[in-house]
């Protein structure tokens, strides 16, 4: 189930290039031999190249969608993700779970890379592990990686740097605000995670999240990509568990739970001087949650959307 997930998202990441006149996206490949899709630093990129992108990074283990959500939440776009494999596409895959540092570059790094790289503690608990030679993954940040940069995370990878693609988006662009709104059911698979929930007994997900309006303002573009999750995510979770552990663990399950929820995120993000790190990790959750228990036939609803921090968040202008 977990193997060849690098060759899955390479071939997610190969229609990209095929497309890449439609998709407004632009392909460079740096001496080392890293191949580099970028789309939305240098490039227009656009809803398509952000569905794409989005795809990647879940290595397509994924359908991800827009469509339209509740109204009187957000009028405009949602984006929609469905799979039945959620912890490959989510947790093996879409998970950030890779700060990339180098002097002054910092990028959150997703996607089936990180399962060459090997480092992180959720890939040891899941025993996951990628026995090919290749390393696939996305970068979240404003500016494209240098030969250097590409050849220091191909070696963290075990791979050489010819074997290393990487698809680059800044949130502020349209393409990267769909690739982080697209982590609606991630972020409840992540969060049940830390709350010791056996995320493996998690058979089928759906996710609705609002596409907020792109801004050039860093701080407000981390706003407005986390508000739609943190306020107006919605998730669905077949399961196949107890009832009385879904009871127990359910109420912290949603954003809600969180010491700092209740204000927009840009200015949660404000508070802590910008350091991301020092929000509290229970607090990226989506707004509700809905788990359904194959075994026994129950359901539950946690949590509740918040329009009003939507609206404050995304600053619609509204006009008779």
């Amino acid at each position: 189930m977990f193997d060849g997930l690098n060759q899955a998202a390479l071939g997610v990441y190969r229609q990209a290039v095929e497309n890449a006149c439609a998709l407004g996206v632009h392909e460079t490949v740096l001496p080392s031999g890293t191949h580099v899709l970028d789309f939305g630093v240098q490039v227009s990129g656009g809803l398509a190249a952000g569905l794409q992108l989005a795809r990647v990074c879940t290595a397509g283990r994924a359908n991800i969608e827009i469509g339209t959500g509740e109204r009187t939440v957000w009028r405009g776009p949602w984006v929609n993700v469905r799979t039945d494999q959620p912890v490959a596409a989510c947790m093996l895959s879409q998970y950030a779970g890779w700060p990339v540092k180098h002097e002054k570059f910092f990028a959150m790094g997703s996607g089936p890379m990180r399962l060459r790289r090997g480092r992180e503690e959720l890939l040891r608990e899941l025993s996951a592990v990628e026995p090919q030679p290749l390393a696939v993954g996305t970068l979240e940040c404003d500016q494209l990686p240098t030969c250097e940069i590409a050849r220091a995370m191909a070696e963290q990878c075990q791979v050489d740097a010819s074997s290393l693609w990487l698809a680059v988006a800044p949130t502020r662009s349209i393409a990267g605000s769909i690739q982080v709104v697209a982590r609606c059911v991630e972020t409840s698979l992540h969060k049940l995670h830390e709350l010791k929930f056996p995320i493996s007994s998690i058979t089928s997900a759906f996710g609705a999240a609002p596409l907020p309006p792109p801004t050039p303002n860093f701080a407000k573009g981390i706003g407005r990509t986390n508000d739609a999750i943190l306020y107006a995510g919605h998730v669905t979770l077949w399961v196949n568990s107890e009832d009385e552990l879904i009871e127990s663990i359910g109420p912290k399950l949603p954003s809600q739970a969180s010491r700092d929820y209740g204000s927009p995120f840009a200015d949660i993000f404000k508070s802590y001087n910008y350091d991301f790190y020092q929000v509290d990790p229970g607090l990226f959750s989506p707004a509700e949650v809905v788990m359904i228990n194959l075994k026994s036939g129950r359901s539950w609803r946690f949590g509740s959307l918040r329009p009003d921090l939507i609206s404050a968040s995304f600053g619609t202008v509204e006009c008779a």
